[in-house]
């Protein structure tokens, strides 16, 4: 049974992994609200090699629709400029020589949808990615059983797998409600 056990938490491990990923991913995805990680994808030239903005400035929110980028050295104001340009998110930064303004733009009901259609895809990403876990932890089970394992002990493995699966998927689920709700608030 320490077998199907060491399995099952082995699962239940990437299990989380997926779910702090999707959580990742959509923290990224843009709710009209300015947000500092939005810019988690901007690589900014820092002395001939790419860095996270985060390591070069401080990113923070100033109201609902403002970000403010302050860099730690004055002369990154126009590579950071530049890299934000550059990562076509759809901002306009204003450099006034100290730190950057980034005004987030309200979103309009077809950008709306469009971006819970995004998410929606980032849900059904992280839901496969169970599947899989579900499908090869199975396979080690019917392996385990193959390997001396009374059966009865591994349709108990494959039933708690199931149950693990059907748990990590509802969490799934709760996010992306809670990002959809996110993203339909105006």
């Amino acid at each position: 049974m320490s077998d199907i056990k060491t399995v099952l938490d082995g699962a239940k491990t990437q299990m989380e992994k997926t779910i702090a990923h999707l959580e990742t991913e959509l923290a990224k995805i843009r709710a009209g609200k300015a947000n500092p990680a939005m810019l988690d994808s901007v690589l900014v030239d820092y002395y001939g090699s790419k860095a996270q903005l985060s390591s070069v400035a401080s990113v923070n929110t100033q109201d609902s629709r403002t970000i403010l980028i302050q860099p730690w050295e004055k002369s990154m104001l126009t590579p950071i400029e530049k890299a934000i340009q550059a990562a076509n998110l759809g901002f306009n930064p204003q450099n006034d020589g100290v730190l950057i303004r980034i005004i987030v733009p309200p979103l309009t009901e077809e950008r709306r949808k469009d971006l819970v259609k995004t998410s929606k895809s980032v849900g059904e990403d992280a839901k496969i990615s169970l599947r899989t876990i579900r499908k090869e932890s199975i396979d080690k089970i019917k392996a385990l059983q193959k390997a001396g394992l009374p059966e009865d002990e591994a349709k108990v493995g494959e039933t708690k797998m199931q149950s693990l699966v059907d748990d990590f998927s509802g969490k799934c689920d709760k996010h992306l409600e809670q990002k959809e709700k996110e993203i339909m608030t105006v």
